[in-house]
Formats: C-alpha cells, structure tokens, sequence
C-alpha cells in the first residue's frame, strides 16, 4: 500500500536538509520495492510569502490526511514583524493534529564524542529519552499582557497526563524499564496532580520502575550523570527546557532528530534544531538530523524497524570514516554527506 507523506521543507536549511532525507526514501523506495507518495506543501514563513498564514488551510488539510509529516525548520528574521509569526503556524499544526508526544532520543555517536561539552567518560554510552508533553501547559493557557501585568495561566487534565504518562511507560517497555517523572510538586498544584497520577499510571506498569525528581535537580543531574536515567517524561514547559539542554550533551544540534505522535491521526517528524538562516543556501547544514527523523518516521509509524537500523548504521558509518559536515569539525557539505550515506546504503 502506498504511504502518503506530507513533507514541509519551511524556512532557511530547511529546504536544503529536506531535499537530503527525500534522497535517502527514494533510494529506500528502490531498495525495499515500497512506494512513497511524497507532496511538499508551504509552511511556516514559507506559507507566509505564498498564502498570508503560516499554516495554510491547504497544507492542513494535506497534513490531516497524511500517514506522517516530515518538517524542516521554520523561522527567521525575516518574519519577526509579521502579524503572524512561523512559530505559530507550528503549535497551530500541534494542535490540530493533535501531537501531544513529543519524542526525542539522546545519544552521543563515537565518532563525534570528543565534541560534547561534557567528560568523555560522562557521556560515553548516554542513551535516553525525553518524553515532552506537547499541547497542555503554560503555553497552551490562557494569556495576559497589560502594560504593568502580564500572566500565563499553566493548566493540565488528569486524562492528559495519564496519556503522556502511558506514552512514557510504552517506550521504556521497549528500553530499560525506567521512568523519570520530572515535575515541580514541592511548589506548583499542577505539578502535585502530575506526580500523583504518575503514580497511579505506574501501577499499570508493574515491569517497569518509576521515579520522581525535581526539575531543577534533573537539570543538574542530566549534566552530572546523564547515564542515570533512561525515559524521561515532563510537561510541555520543562520538557522544552530540558530536551534543549539534552540536546547539547552531542555537542550538535545536528544530529538530534524527533517525533511528535497524536493519539490516532498522523506523526509528526523533524529536527530539533532551527532554521539557521545565517547559513541558507551554503551547502554547509548537517542533513544528520533530518534524514534521522526519517529514519524514525519508518520505524515509529510505517514500522520498518530494519529499514530504520539501515539509515542510522548508514549515517555512524559515514561519520566513522571521517566525513563530517562543519558543525561536526570537518569540511563535508550537506550534498557531499547525503552522497556519502547513499554510497554506504548501497553497498
């Protein structure tokens, strides 16, 4: 059966490192006789300059009716005044889509180790995952902004965090059997019904352990001793915080991919990183993390789990071998390393 996807190339690197994961499924599409109905639709400042919205109603409605989205980057000087900005175009697609997951994997590749910030000996072996609530929270609440006052109302329902918590528990059946319930309940109410339902979902789960830390003290910890843990799981505020500063211990934002899953309809995937229009258009982005999101759109919603192991054998190959793109030290392009992971693919 032919599987639809939506891909939205947005703003910046985002057109460049798009083209490189599309080259990557047609060769996947000739090696695994498969057939993939990719569209490309506006989104972002892209759906600003052609259609006046940074979600289009067209795009929407090729996203609702898709098997999984994949994203570029969206954003950019260029629309810092504009009535609406990219980044709303996004938490719009969130929304409606329903994408309360948001899944993203930390680890550090041997060839790059020696470019985390971190000790060597810390981040060697790091393998985790943040598990970021993503339509609740203080973002999603409702906003005040007077000209000597302002709030931001932080809201969650139990039946939201029994889901993401659920979602939490699902994958670590899969890993080490560990969650990490991040919260803030020695201060904040909602965070004293999430560390409450956290242990009420946990007895669903009796194979696995659960743990509670604070969300100051897990940011400490993830710094500390980032092989302590192994699924973490948070509301949409700290999450954002704590998988950015996850995102560093690599020592690039280039080669953490993501996922964001709704409870029925289509997933979303994409890179971590921003648009990064400074470096438009030089064939200089590391394409890593978009062609790993790729890889985890196979996995996670078409459930070709070797395909997957491929891609990302592919990709530690080409680096092992010393083709690296600038971010990484080396002086590889983004087509120059999207070859090399073909040429590895095929042979």
């Amino acid at each position: 059966m032919t599987k639809r996807i939506i891909a939205l190339p947005g703003d910046g690197i985002g057109k460049e490192i798009m083209d490189s994961a599309l080259r990557i499924l047609s060769e996947i599409m000739v090696q695994d006789s498969i057939d993939f109905d990719i569209q490309e639709y506006p989104f972002g400042g892209a759906g600003i300059d052609s259609e006046g919205d940074p979600l289009p109603e067209k795009t929407l409605k090729a996203c609702q009716e898709s098997d999984a989205i994949l994203l570029g980057a969206i954003g950019g000087p260029k629309w810092d005044q504009a009535p609406k900005r990219p980044e709303q175009g996004l938490l719009g697609l969130r929304k409606a889509l329903g994408l309360f997951a948001n899944i993203r994997p930390i680890s550090v590749p041997k060839a790059v180790i020696h470019l985390s910030p971190l000790k060597e000996e810390n981040v060697k072996d790091v393998d985790f995952i943040v598990v970021r609530e993503l339509t609740g929270g203080i973002y999603f609440g409702e906003k005040r902004l007077d000209e000597d006052q302002a709030s931001d109302l932080c809201t969650y329902t139990k039946t939201e965090i029994q889901r993401i918590i659920r979602k939490a528990f699902e994958i670590a059946r899969t890993r080490n059997k560990k969650v990490t319930s991040v919260d803030k309940a020695n201060v904040l109410a909602t965070s004293k019904l999430w560390r409450q339902t956290a242990d009420e979902v946990a007895q669903e789960f009796p194979d696995c352990t659960l743990e509670h830390q604070l969300v100051d003290s897990a940011a400490m910890v993830m710094i500390t001793r980032p092989k302590d843990f192994d699924v973490i799981v948070t509301e949409n505020l700290f999450g954002d915080i704590l998988s950015d500063e996850a995102s560093v211990i690599p020592g690039s934002l280039g080669m953490m991919p993501s996922a964001s899953h709704s409870e029925s309809g289509p997933s979303l995937y994409e890179p971590i990183h921003g648009s990064a229009p400074d470096i438009a258009g030089q064939d200089i982005a590391n394409p890593m993390s978009m062609i790993l999101s790729a890889a985890m759109m196979l996995r996670q919603s078409f459930g070709m789990e070797e395909t997957a192991q491929k891609i990302e054998s592919a990709c530690d190959q080409v680096m092992n071998a010393g083709v690296l793109t600038k971010d990484l030290g080396g002086n590889a392009g983004t087509r120059e390393f999207t070859d090399a992971v073909l040429k590895e693919l095929r042979s």
